[in-house]
């Protein structure tokens, strides 16, 4: 019998908790909560397209979804994907497939990690 072993990616979520919380000096609960939550729905269907345009071969498109992700990312402190964001960037102007699918599954796999951690951030009285 052959042993089949699992490997798990596991990589640390970085969160500026920082900027979200000047976020919310900055435009009060209300509309922080209404900047967060639209943000993340945001990063959630950039994602996604970035793996549809990844499956019809439509680099150019998958360049600027990933590449406006780092914006967003940015204005919520999430240091971990943003950096990865800009690593599919970087993976499509260098053509080669392999990577680009490694970065976007990397992406996938901050980017669910990173948005249910702004969520915990965000619950902490902020």
């Amino acid at each position: 019998m052959t042993d089949i072993n699992e490997l798990r990616q596991a990589e640390p979520i970085r969160l500026d908790q920082e900027k979200l919380y000047a976020l919310y000096s900055e435009l009060g609960q209300v509309n922080a909560d209404d900047v967060v939550c639209r943000a993340v729905e945001e990063l959630a269907v950039r994602m996604a397209h970035c793996l549809t345009y990844h499956e019809k071969q439509q680099w150019s498109d998958l360049r600027k979804t990933a590449r406006s992700m780092v914006a967003i990312d940015d204005q919520l402190g999430m240091i971990a994907l943003a950096r990865v964001a800009q690593n599919v960037t970087q993976a499509v102007d260098s053509a080669q497939d392999p990577a680009i699918s490694a970065t976007l599954a990397r992406l996938g796999r901050v980017g669910e990690r990173s948005l249910m951690a702004i969520w915990d951030v965000q619950d902490m009285s902020v």
